[in-house]
């Protein structure tokens, strides 16, 4: 039976945690809060139905649904009836999402897409696929044979290229992972990617888009599950998360460049999302990367071009 559990669950291999893992996980019908990770999760739902939140933002799912959680997330479900999952978890150092989306746009479609729907909804013959791939890493993790983490590599990769695939074939032609069917989300979008790091407010977009904020939150939740404000706060973080790890500038320096002259207000912000300090995520995720991360300088923090593109 989960348990509400609210504590952090990282992966260090400092104390011989693995880069992967796989579970199979029962949440009987109350809210459960799996603890806080700094893995990549990917939850295939079985059986049961009901929401989950990430973070803010509230969604639904049922069987035969792929949901995506990012490292560091806050995560809730509140079943309609028992959820019976498997659940596949990746470090970076397994899987570099943010290197890996050259190839599958799992950065910014899958994961790390502030104005999309974490969730891939599966037909019968998609949802054996998966539930092959993950008994095939499951087999490889558990025997250990010649070249296992290649293979399990290689399974995982096969996942999240399906997973992209089937989320691309559904977004149509305005851009994967965000339901454009109002026309104000793209405009939003467009205008959060110019502005995130001066405009924090969501009275501010309202301005540009020539309507009340109480209009742009209702048509944001009511198309995205969120609000205008953690659309804007979304976007900070994934620049925040990216400065803090691919570069060195002083934390004071990341919390100024996005707009916030008290560092203490941004520290709180982050430790409130993530549930660590901007330094502890910093010096932790370097040491357990071995200081990897460091070789990816950047001024801006990426979402691909894919996830944001203009309206077609």
């Amino acid at each position: 039976m989960a348990k509400n559990n609210v504590s952090h669950d990282l992966f260090d291999p400092r104390k011989g945690g693995q880069a992967i893992r796989i579970s199979s996980m029962r949440i009987d019908a109350k809210p459960f809060e799996p603890a806080r990770t700094n893995y990549f999760s990917v939850y295939l739902i079985e059986s049961g139905s009901g929401m989950f939140w990430a973070d803010a933002s509230q969604f639904t799912f049922g069987p035969g649904a792929l949901l995506f959680f990012i490292p560091y997330q806050h995560i809730r479900f509140v079943p309609d009836i028992p959820v019976q999952a498997e659940v596949v978890q990746f470090h970076a150092n397994f899987l570099c999402v943010e290197t890996f989306h050259a190839e599958v746009g799992c950065s910014g479609l899958l994961f790390n897409d502030p104005y999309g729907i974490p969730v891939v909804v599966m037909d019968e013959q998609s949802k054996s696929d998966v539930k092959n791939l993950i008994d095939h890493i499951r087999k490889e993790h558990e025997e250990r044979e010649l070249a296992y983490g290649e293979a399990m590599l290689a399974h995982l990769k096969v996942l999240l290229i399906l997973a992209t695939r089937l989320k691309s074939s559904r977004a149509g032609a305005c851009g994967p992972g965000m339901d454009l069917r109002h026309p104000v989300l793209g405009q939003l979008r467009d205008l959060i990617e110019q502005n995130y790091h001066t405009l924090h407010s969501p009275a501010d977009y309202a301005e540009r888009l020539h309507m009340t904020p109480k209009t742009l939150g209702r048509i944001v939740r009511e198309h995205l599950g969120t609000t205008p404000t953690d659309l804007i706060r979304s976007r900070i973080l994934i620049h925040a998360k990216w400065q803090l790890l691919h570069t060195l500038k002083p934390v004071k320096e990341v919390s100024r460049e996005l707009g916030f002259g008290d560092e203490l207000y941004f520290s709180r912000l982050f430790k409130k999302a993530t549930g660590h300090s901007p330094t502890f995520f910093r010096e932790f995720e370097t040491a357990v990367r071995g200081g990897s991360n460091l070789s990816m300088l950047s001024d801006r923090a990426p979402i691909p071009r894919s996830a944001v593109a203009s309206d077609t």
